[in-house]
């Protein structure tokens, strides 16, 4: 999850979350390009990893005037496919840098391998909150300030797919269809990549909806990872920034909005994505009000949304298979320990994932 220069992530972004380790940098020839991508910087430069986010590592960097970005590398090690491609998300911020969709600014992109050992980018800090659980939503917003976030969360989510692809420069993103299926063999591919054991209910589920997929209505920028803590709001509640674009692709728009539903707990839930989900506290919205208000603003029609909450919760169950087989591995250098609960998380996802198929049988 990431935050610019003038707009940045603030120290409330960060939160106790950061540190001061630099893993996956090499101080000298970075801040040798710095000097060169990034003119205004003025070095001394300091990093902070900022944690929360699970997959491409996201650091802050401040210089000795007060500057402050935000650099994104792929995890440490191998990685799997384009979903760390840095040139790609930074093509894609670039592209909505002409939109009303709000976002960081890339700064500059380094795809010389010598100065890190990987392709990086740098983009503006942007100031704001990222609610990643109970105590921060409740610390910032009174009841009817989380209703305010979670309808500006929708709005966003609504304009971004009501964007042009081609009048932003993104038209060859992905391909314009097919995009369940191709959801359906990609998380399929990097599922068997990733696995640590066999779960049954990961290929009954892949076999379930590869039978019963909706023909795709529209095709949209879909973000592919939008929920509530990859936004940076204001404290008005407003959104100030999304953040984490690197699962985004062309496609059907119902993918991003059965995955928020995913990721929107709800106090009778027995399957929490988030551990300390901030959707949690009292006051946000019911999911099928949230449902509501994208079907009026978007004008789509939303009766085949049970299918991509059921894509949802499988492609996750894959998603965070790959992050616990990385973290087993020391991908991401020193950590916390919540990685260690992934491997369970995953089981549980993957049975939610067979319950909501079920249902569309």
């Amino acid at each position: 999850m990431s935050p610019p220069g003038g707009t940045g992530y603030a120290p409330a972004v960060v939160g106790d979350g950061a540190n001061t380790s630099d893993e996956g940098l090499d101080r000298e020839r970075l801040e040798r390009w710095f000097r060169e991508a990034v003119p205004e910087a003025r070095a001394p430069l300091r990093y902070e990893r900022i944690t929360g986010g699970r997959s491409n590592l996201t650091f802050r960097v401040c210089d000795s005037e007060g500057g402050r970005w935000i650099l994104r590398r792929p995890p440490l090690g191998a990685t799997l496919g384009s979903a760390h491609d840095m040139a790609r998300e930074h093509r894609i911020l670039t592209g909505l840098a002409g939109t009303d969709v709000p976002a960081p600014r890339p700064v500059a992109i380094c795809t010389d391998p010598s100065v890190i050992g990987a392709d990086f980018y740098v983009m503006e800090l942007v100031d704001g909150l990222v609610l990643r659980d109970e105590d921060q939503v409740c610390e910032a917003f009174d009841e009817a300030g989380r209703r305010r976030v979670a309808e500006a969360l929708v709005d966003t989510l609504a304009d971004l797919h009501a964007v042009d692809p081609d009048a932003a420069g993104l038209g060859e993103l992905g391909r314009r269809d097919g995009y369940a299926e191709r959801q359906l063999k990609r998380w399929l591919r990097q599922w068997e990549a990733s696995k640590t054991r066999e779960l049954d209910a990961m290929d009954e589920t892949h076999r379930i909806l590869s039978a019963r997929v909706p023909e795709q209505d529209s095709t949209a920028i879909v973000h592919g990872d939008y929920r509530l803590d990859n936004v940076i709001v204001t404290p008005a509640g407003e959104v100030a920034a999304v953040v984490d674009w690197e699962l985004c692709t062309l496609g059907d728009p119902l993918a991003d909005v059965g995955l928020l539903m995913v990721y929107w707990a709800e106090r009778r839930d027995n399957v929490v994505p988030l551990t300390r989900s901030p959707t949690l506290a009292p006051g946000f919205p019911p999911r099928q009000e949230l449902v509501e208000r994208y079907a009026a603003r978007s004008g789509r029609d939303v009766s085949h949304l049970g299918f991509f909450v059921a894509l949802a919760y499988w492609k996750l169950a894959a998603i965070l298979e790959g992050v616990f087989a990385r973290y087993s591995a020391g991908a991401y250098g020193e950590t916390s320990d919540e990685y260690t609960t992934f491997d369970k998380i995953v089981e549980q996802l993957a049975g939610a994932a067979l319950d909501a198929a079920h249902r569309l049988e």
